[in-house]
């Protein structure tokens, strides 16, 4: 944290600005611009080829995919796709990048102007756009200034740190691979702000299929461009970037640094120094890396061995009929056709594959709303205390949607459904296997439940006196000694009922 704690009279004197650069890697079997695979984990410079290094002679060919998945995903938040967009050349020298320059996307990207909504600051929730297109209450709107096309470059890895440092090592794959590069307009003003913003567009993105948004293979990576200035003032400040951050939870904390060592560069009557800083983790703060006081000068020109990028009318309409459901719509239809409430529906498509196995399985069953509780408490509890993913789980979904029904035609408690989950996950079997084996039944026959309730209060004559004094919390006692005595196969709603009467007569 910085040097000094600073108050939180002082903290609110000012705003942050915060703007977010993504770099996402598109799911495209080869490379942008040639044939060569587009694969991570392969041996060191394997899929690499004239074009990927830039030699003389190499011809570019755009992958037509690459387009394609561009503009899904460019629909997917709200994006105006241009019909035409340029290629450029971005000039600029180092290790991992063979041909000098990049080709990229300058002053006409394929697509701007977009919008992605995410919580407001009061932390409600949202449970999807209304059906006019307008902003939700409890939503706040950030802008997206473009995305555009590019080409990512090779990557360096370093033998050692800093001045021990003695070697670096060039792998040339990553090379070539197509990118998009997402621009969020200066509209964020809370690291948690930048938290959903970043949860939301990997989600959306994930459900497209154009990228897989693996951060710790590069697949998605964040830069993130923060300033503070004082609140009620229009001009922006100085602005840091801060870069070489692998987590939205590290963005997050990072953000939250910058923002107060700013305000404490301000307030010690210093001056924010335009600069690009590396975010350490095992410290938990910023470093600087190099000064950006003079605008970098890339030399942006044309492409010339790329005609201007044409998104025809007929494609467009073909990617619209390809776009699915995305996750916000999607949770409006569930709370609506499901009975969900909005956490669980949140919970339940947080990832398209989960959502689309849940509603395979709500359809099959007598009380979806059931199966969504079934599903999240009783197996996601036990994943999560045992550190397991959801395909680990012995129980399949077809035995979730039995154990929610016998749960919903009475035929057994939910104390009996727990004894029969442990089995499961104790012996790895499925949740039908275990019922057919153990077989366990409640007793729904209020004359057997009577005759257990009549020996309990004949045993217990000193708390059948306190019910009557008036003590009503004794009844649960009743209950929990009948239940034991039933071994848990009295039905719970009946056994209730007829306790009440009993003690009441």
């Amino acid at each position: 944290m910085p040097a000094a704690a600073l108050s939180p009279e002082i903290l609110a004197k000012y705003e942050p600005v915060i703007g977010l650069e993504v770099h996402v890697q598109l799911l495209t079997a080869t490379k942008a611009f040639c044939s060569c695979a587009n694969h991570f984990g392969s041996a060191p410079n394997t899929n690499i080829c004239p074009v990927c290094l830039g030699l003389p002679g190499a011809l570019p060919v755009l992958n037509q995919k690459a387009v394609e998945f561009a503009t899904l995903a460019a629909l997917a938040i709200n994006c105006q796709v241009r019909e035409s967009s340029i290629f450029a050349r971005k000039n600029y020298f180092y290790p991992d990048l063979p041909k000098g320059y990049q080709i990229s996307q300058f002053d006409k990207p394929i697509a701007e102007h977009g919008w992605i909504d995410v919580p407001s600051a009061d932390g409600s929730v949202h449970t999807g756009p209304p059906a006019d297109g307008s902003l939700s209450p409890g939503l706040k709107r950030i802008g997206i200034t473009r995305l555009h096309m590019e080409e990512d470059a090779g990557k360096s890895l370093h033998d050692g740190f800093g001045d021990s440092a003695t070697r670096t090592y060039l792998d040339l794959n990553r090379c070539g691979t197509p990118l998009i590069e997402i621009v969020s307009e200066p509209d964020i003003r809370t690291p948690d702000e930048a938290f959903e913003y970043l949860t939301r567009l990997k989600e959306i993105l994930l459900y497209t299929g154009v990228s897989d948004c693996n951060m710790e293979e590069g697949s998605l990576r964040c830069d993130a461009n923060v300033s503070v200035r004082p609140r009620g003032q229009e001009k922006f400040g100085t602005k840091a970037e801060v870069k070489n951050v692998n987590s939205f939870r590290f963005i997050r904390a990072a953000l939250q640094y910058e923002i107060e060592r700013q305000i404490e560069v301000i307030e010690s009557g210093g001056r924010v120094a335009q600069e690009t800083r590396l975010w350490n983790a095992n410290e938990g703060r910023t470093y600087s890396m190099r000064s950006k006081e003079q605008a970098h000068d890339y030399r942006y020109f044309p492409e010339p061995d790329l005609p201007p990028l044409i998104v025809s009318p007929e494609l467009l309409s073909e990617t619209r009929k390809k776009m699915p459901e995305l996750p916000e719509a999607r949770r409006a239809r569930m709370i609506a056709e499901y009975e969900l409430n909005p956490k669980d529906a949140h919970t339940l498509t947080a990832s398209r594959e989960f959502a689309d196995r849940f509603e395979t399985a709500a359809k099959g069953a007598k009380n979806p709303r059931r199966v969504a509780n079934v599903l999240l408490s009783e197996i996601g509890g036990r994943l999560k205390a045992l550190g397991l993913e959801p395909e680990q789980s012995p129980v399949s979904m077809a035995g979730i949607v039995l154990a929610a029904d016998l749960l919903d035609d009475g035929k057994i408690s939910s104390k009996q459904l727990k004894q029969l989950f442990d089995v499961c996950f104790e012996r790895g079997e499925d949740f039908p296997a275990v019922y057919e084996r153990e077989k366990p039944e409640q007793i729904t026959d209020a004359s057997a439940i009577e005759a257990l309730i009549d020996q309990v209060i004949a045993a217990n004559p000193k708390q059948v006196e306190q019910y009557r004094a008036g003590k009503k919390t004794v009844a649960g006692f009743f209950v929990g000694q009948v239940m034991k005595a039933s071994k848990g196969q009295a039905n719970p709603a009946l056994l209730n009922d007829l306790v009440t009467r009993k003690l009441d007569a």
